[in-house]
């Protein structure tokens, strides 16, 4: 099912360039939610949710899921044929536990492209945020109107979600350079950042899933993605390599299309902790289509958690009990004029279901 995002486009003409793009694009997406939150009380919480229970934390098992984002991309292009240009994000947005974020506003990313190579230096993209076959064939790239926490992602595990570089769309994201090209069916990516860390606390972390085993407190990330596509087809690998303990990942994806139906296949190790995903869509009429997709999470071995790791070992009481199967479905209803209907749930392994069902419109 095709989605179309419109744009708005102005064009200004300079003394001392011969042309320059300004666009503004976007979304809004807006419906309720609900987390169950009961089936898993104890361990170490986090991320994804355990829920809410008024009479576990005092907060409502309904949410209202909401966000409006305004993107800006401008660029120009030398007299040689190089573009330059830079893209920002505004971003607000309601979620489960009815937790806000107001106007907060991206750093930016700069890119220079000639052909089929781009330079990208700021809050970059990420090579293994930008691997094909990574997320969910839904607006979201995830479950239901905002992603569901991305449960589905086979690189997060074990309360250690999104330690990667990727794209920040309301903060300062992740200072960095990165290189991608591509030539007929092949593309690559390498991206490379580093931080100075929290400044407040410049002590080394000894400990902890953010231990670093340098003793500094900065994080150095270097990661690649390479993949090639033929007909209807693309296999994908990645690598990153980190500096902070048990951020290190392999990444092989392979996706495809059978008619009317996609097949999407998954796998990655996480330092240890490997997880397979098992993806398919299919298109009802002309309007609809719908994501099932499941996941299966393994134990984090006793050494890692001896060392500092999270626990996620279904075996063990006080864990996070996110080792297992998880499992969800999406449905996509097109409404036209760039709008549709979401509607998503999802079984996460440690116990907790999440429905959402909503509107989103592109511009």
């Amino acid at each position: 099912m095709k989605k179309v995002l419109f744009a708005t486009t102005a064009l200004i003409a300079t003394a001392s360039m011969a042309a320059a793009d300004v666009r503004l694009s976007g979304y809004g997406r807006f419906g309720m939610g609900y987390t169950s939150g009961t089936d898993v009380v104890g361990g170490s919480g986090g991320y994804p949710s355990n829920g809410n229970a008024k009479n576990l934390n005092g907060v409502s098992k309904t949410y209202i899921v909401s966000r409006m984002r305004l993107q800006f991309d401008v660029s120009t292009e030398t007299d040689s044929g190089v573009a330059l240009g830079a893209r920002m994000r505004i971003e607000a947005d309601n979620g489960p536990g009815n937790v806000q974020e107001i106007g907060l506003l991206s750093a930016p990313r700069f890119f220079a492209t000639v052909g089929g190579f781009t330079l990208g230096v700021g809050n970059i993209i990420g090579a293994l945020e930008g691997t094909p076959g990574l997320y969910l064939e839904t607006r979201a790239a995830g479950a239901g109107l905002d992603g569901m926490q991305f449960v589905s992602a086979v690189t997060n595990v074990n309360n250690e979600y999104f330690n990667w570089d990727y794209f920040d769309s309301d903060g300062m994201g992740f200072n960095g350079v990165e290189a991608l090209y591509s030539a007929g069916g092949f593309a690559g990516h390498i991206s490379y950042s580093s931080s100075n860390g929290n400044l407040a606390t410049p002590a080394p972390i000894t400990s902890g899933a953010l231990a670093n085993t340098a003793g500094a407190v900065g994080r150095e990330r270097t990661a690649i993605n390479v993949s090639y596509t033929w007909n209807d087809w693309t296999a994908a690998v990645a690598y990153q390599d980190s500096n902070y303990r048990f951020e290190d990942k392999t990444l092989v994806t392979l996706a495809g299309q059978l008619g009317q139906f996609g097949l999407r296949l998954a796998y990655a190790d996480n330092d240890g902790v490997d997880k397979f995903g098992l993806y398919g869509n299919m298109d009802i009429g002309a309007a609809s289509n719908v994501v099932v997709w499941a996941t299966d999470e393994g134990a984090v071995s006793a050494a890692q958690v001896v060392a500092g790791r999270n626990d996620n070992r279904d075996s063990v009481v006080a864990s996070n009990k996110q080792e297992g199967t998880s499992y969800g479905i999406n449905y996509s209803y097109d409404l036209g004029g760039g709008a549709s209907f979401e509607a998503g749930a999802q079984r996460a392994s440690h116990g907790n279901t999440q429905v959402q069902a909503g509107a989103v419109f592109s511009f």
